[in-house]
C-alpha cells in the first residue's frame, strides 16, 4: 500500500486518513476523530466526511486504473453525497468502489462508516473525466 499512501492528497494527510490495506480489492481509507475534523462537539463535521469520501474514490481508481493511472489525468467532474447518520468520537473508514471505468469518464462509488460497514455515515457517487497525459 505505500504506492497508494503516497498519492494521498496533502488534505489527506493534513486531515489523519491514511491507507491500511486493501478491503474487497479497494484501498481502505481510515481517519482518526480529532479536532480537525470536528462539527458541532462530539460529532464529525460534514465537510470532514464527504472529503474522506471523495479521497476514497479517487485512491479507488488510482487502484484500479493500476499502471495506466501514470498515463491519464483524473479530473473530477462531479460528486453527489448522501448523509445518512452523525459520525461520532471514533474512527472512520472509508472505500470506493469504481463501476466503470472507461476511456474517457470513470464512475466510482464510496461509503463511509465506524463501528458497523452494514450502517453508513454517508456514500457518494463521482464521476471522472480521464484524460490522457500530454
Amino acid at each position: 500500500m505505500t504506492l497508494l499512501s503516497d498519492r494521498l492528497p496533502p488534505y489527506a494527510r493534513a486531515m489523519g486518513m491514511r491507507i491500511e490495506g486493501l478491503l474487497e480489492g479497494s484501498p481502505l481509507l481510515v481517519m482518526d476523530f480529532s479536532d480537525r475534523a470536528m462539527g458541532r462537539p462530539g460529532y464529525l463535521h460534514g465537510g470532514a466526511i464527504a472529503g474522506m469520501l471523495e479521497i476514497a474514490a479517487i485512491m479507488a481508481l488510482h487502484a484500479e486504473l493500476g499502471d495506466e493511472g501514470a498515463r491519464v489525468r483524473i479530473k473530477p467532474v462531479n460528486i453527489s453525497v448522501e448523509y445518512l447518520r452523525g459520525g461520532v468520537t471514533v474512527e472512520t473508514f472509508a472505500r470506493g468502489q469504481v463501476v466503470r471505468a472507461g476511456r474517457r469518464i470513470a464512475n466510482v462509488r464510496a461509503e463511509a462508516w465506524q463501528t458497523d460497514r452494514d450502517k453508513p455515515l454517508a456514500s457518494c457517487w463521482m464521476n471522472f473525466l480521464l484524460k490522457p497525459k500530454a
